[in-house]
Parts: C-alpha cells; structure tokens; sequence
C-alpha cells in the first residue's frame, strides 16, 4: 500500500571471513525493505589494540563495509559491548568506512553528542530517525562529552536477600535504569519525534545466552521509550531470541538474536582456554567446544523482522518475523513456507514469550512469515 513503508530489523552481525558477502547469500531476498536496519558487533578497522577490559576484543576488515551495503543495509547500530575493544581510532574508523560505503550510523562516536545523534533516512516521503543506545557497559565504554564511546544507558543492580536469615540462599536480582541517562534517552527520543514521522530505538541489553529472562529494567525502559514517542525497539545483545512485547500498540523486540555472525573461536584463538569464555559458557549448558557451530543450539534462531508503519503519530505498527536458521558455518538463510525449522522456530517463540511472562501472540501465514500481535 502506498501509505506504509516497511522497516527491516536484524539481530547481530559481525563477518570475519575471506569472503564475507557469502554471510548474507542465503537471506539476500528477505533483507528487501524501504530501509534496512541491523546491529554491527565488532569494529571494522585494522588499527589499535585490544583494551585490557575486552572480554573477547572482536574486529573485522574495513573491506566488510562495502559488502554490508551490497547486502541491502542503510544504518547500522555501534551502540554495543564490542564498540571500543580497539579503541577510539577503531570505532571511527568504523564510522568513516560505514559512512563512505553509504551506509547510516547511530549509537556511537566520537563524542557523547555524535553518540546520541539520531540518523535521519528518508524513504517514500517520510522520514525515519533512528537511536541507539548500550546498557552492557565496559568500563570506558561509555561515550563522554570529549572522549569516544556508545551512548551509554547506565543500569543498577541490586540484591536483596529474600531470607535475611539464611546465609547463602539466592538473592532476588533488582535491576533500574540510571534516572539520569534514561532521562537523556527519553528526551532525544522526544526530539527524534518532533523532527521525524517515525522513531525506532535500539536497545543492546538484557541477559546474554539465558533463554527467556528478561531483566526487570528491559520492562520499565522499552515501555518508557514507546511512552516517549517511539514506533517500535530492536533489541540485541543476548545472542538467541527473547519474547516479543507490545506496548501501547507498539512492539518490543527484546533480543533479535544472532544473524550473520561469526563463531567466537574466529576472534580468539584457543577460546575455551579463556578465563571470559570459561564464565560464559556457565550461563548456558548448550555450549559444544570443538564443534564448526559451538554456540548452543538455540542460538541457530533467528529471525528478520519487519515493522510495517502507517502514516500519522497514530498510525499502526505492524510485525512479522521473517524466520531463519544459522547453518554450521553461521550463515543464516531465510525458510520458506512448509519448511519443518518454521515450526519449531514458532513453538521456541511461543514458549520463551510465555517464561518471559509477555502477552504476544503469533500467528504463521500462508507465506511462511510469523505474524506477531498484542493479546491485551
């Protein structure tokens, strides 16, 4: 219909590879929309040094850049753990060579400012701002009025003995957004609004490689942030799929998953004897050291989303996700109609929704798309 644009969302990407255009051989058709949206996870530079603090300092050529916009991408989100593990010079660098392939940046910069500046696309008459901010937060990470980083939302944890008078039981995990950074976040999104037709935010956040949970400050933040003035979040970071939320009409998508990503062991050699790796792997039984796939199997989930806005501050959002499945050498392809991946990818949407307490519902159409609605 002439009144709406379709937005397209993907979870993280990251190619280090001989060939990297082979990533996207498999969803080249899927990733057609107005605009094209997706999550870079590492640096595109061969300059600096891993930072003392980088878990796992993830970097890839510059070369990368050109085919990201070969493969259909217009802004791409540096708002991520893995923004600043080669320092300042590697994350514009990123920038520079995104920015001269064509393609948009937001969530990252050389300044605080530059970090939290929306990028302003175009299509079919409207325009669409774009934000990003991170909550997962090295230290250093964070972008400062004169010094590079991500735009930062600082979150609290807090643990609360649940029976005081037990030693060693388990504490409730209590989690809120930093009032200051999230009253940033809100005013730019408030500023994005009167500037542009539509919004969408992302959001590097939540628990990574847990199936399901989400952490209390996702709720209070994505809601405050549809309250805002925003179309809709993607949300990245966690690594597999989380549930999807609607809020006020508008959704929350609070872990796109992985999408055209490496395995770990291609930024690290002799990964699983890591100290990092080693506490990861803890949070997930799934984990298959020496395998071509090691992530946990979960993780092969993945999905395109594709937000569908009309026209108006009132006008409706609509979702379907487009799935996929990561093959052995983490490339993902798009499934079509009838495939039996479909399915079992719907009952794990179905089931983390539910753990997640999230009342979305998810229908599978004729042509194979997830189509996915509020409840309430």
């Amino acid at each position: 219909m002439p009144d709406r644009i379709v937005i397209a969302g993907v979870g993280d990407i990251g190619p280090r590879r001989e060939h990297p255009a082979g990533m996207f051989a498999g969803v080249r058709d899927a990733l057609r929309a107005d605009l094209l949206f997706g999550q870079m996870e590492c640096v595109l530079s061969d300059r600096g040094t891993p930072a003392p603090n980088a878990r796992l300092p993830m970097r890839t050529a510059p070369g990368v850049a050109p085919v990201l916009a070969d493969a259909g991408f217009d802004v791409l989100s540096l708002a991520g753990n893995h923004a600043m593990d080669y320092g300042a010079q590697a994350l514009g660098d990123t920038v520079a060579h995104l920015r001269d392939a064509g393609i948009a940046t937001c969530g990252g910069g050389a300044t605080l400012a530059e970090a939290r500046m929306p990028a302003l696309l175009e299509t079919k008459g409207r325009r669409v701002a774009f934000l990003a901010y991170n909550a997962i937060l090295p230290h250093g990470y964070a972008a400062e009025p004169n010094r590079a980083g991500c735009a930062p939302l600082r979150v609290h944890t807090h643990y609360e003995a649940v029976e005081p008078d037990q030693p060693g039981t388990d504490p409730r995990i209590l989690t809120f957004a930093a009032p200051a950074d999230l009253a940033d976040l809100l005013a730019d999104v408030r500023a994005a609004r009167a500037r542009a037709d539509h919004v969408i935010v992302s959001m590097h956040w939540g628990i990574h490689f847990v199936r399901a949970a989400l952490a209390d400050y996702q709720r209070e933040v994505g809601r405050a942030i549809i309250d805002a003035g925003a179309d809709a979040i993607f949300g990245h970071h966690p690594h597999l799929l989380k549930g999807v939320e609607f809020h006020r009409g508008r959704p929350i998508l609070h872990s796109l998953g992985n999408f055209a990503i490496e395995q770990p062991s291609a930024f690290m050699e002799r990964l699983t004897e890591d100290r990092g790796f080693r506490e990861i792997s803890r949070l997930n039984k799934g984990w298959q050291p020496g395998r071509k796939y090691m992530n946990p199997e979960e993780t092969r989930h993945s999905v395109i989303a594709r937000l569908t806005l009309g026209e108006g501050d009132g006008g409706e959002v609509g979702l379907t996700l487009v799935p996929c499945r990561i093959d052995d050498e983490s490339v993902p392809h798009a499934l079509g109609p009838g495939a039996p991946a479909v399915r079992d990818l719907l009952d794990y949407l179905v089931q983390i929704t539910g753990e997640a307490g999230l009342t979305t519902g998810y229908a599978l159409e004729a042509d194979g798309m997830i189509r996915a609605f509020p409840l309430e």
